[in-house]
């Protein structure tokens, strides 16, 4: 069921009767926690595909980067088209926990939405500039590293 006008006004109210700022701090501190979750589940989850899978590939990171579209896209379309999910516990789950589980999911579900509204050229821009700019920020990592550590 979608969010009712009725729902997001209690919300609001709710919010608007306590000290903007601790609601603030309050959504930091829990984002903060999610992250502290996702992280542990990443390590989590890698750890095992490494014992299951081997070395020889990444499954780890495949599992973690597949794992977390799935779940963030579950979680934005439940949190954006109904009731079930607070805005505040949308935020800690996708920005907190998904976030620390993995940026993959972020991104995938930015170009999905791309997507759906039909602008095929953006998505593929997005894709593109991800996979250019990210190798290109890495090399330069690992030179500005190699540079710095004298290696």
């Amino acid at each position: 069921m979608r969010r009712s006008a009725g729902a997001r006004a209690v919300e609001d109210a709710t919010l608007a009767g306590r000290d903007d700022r601790t609601c603030e701090v309050t959504r930091f501190l829990l984002v903060c926690l999610g992250g502290a979750i996702g992280t542990g589940a990443r390590f989590l989850v890698s750890g095992w595909a490494l014992a299951l899978l081997g070395a020889d590939f990444p499954y780890g990171t495949l599992a973690v980067n597949v794992i977390g579209s799935l779940l963030l896209g579950t979680i934005m379309h439940i949190g954006l088209t109904t009731d079930l999910l607070s805005p505040t516990l949308r935020l800690t789950l996708a920005t907190g926990v998904m976030g620390g589980f993995t940026t993959y999911s972020t991104f995938n579900y930015e170009t999905l939405r791309y997507l759906e509204e039909g602008a095929w050229m953006r998505a593929a821009l997005n894709v593109l500039a991800t996979l250019v700019l990210c190798l290109a920020a890495g090399v330069a990592g690992v030179a500005l590293a190699r540079r710095v550590a004298g290696g």
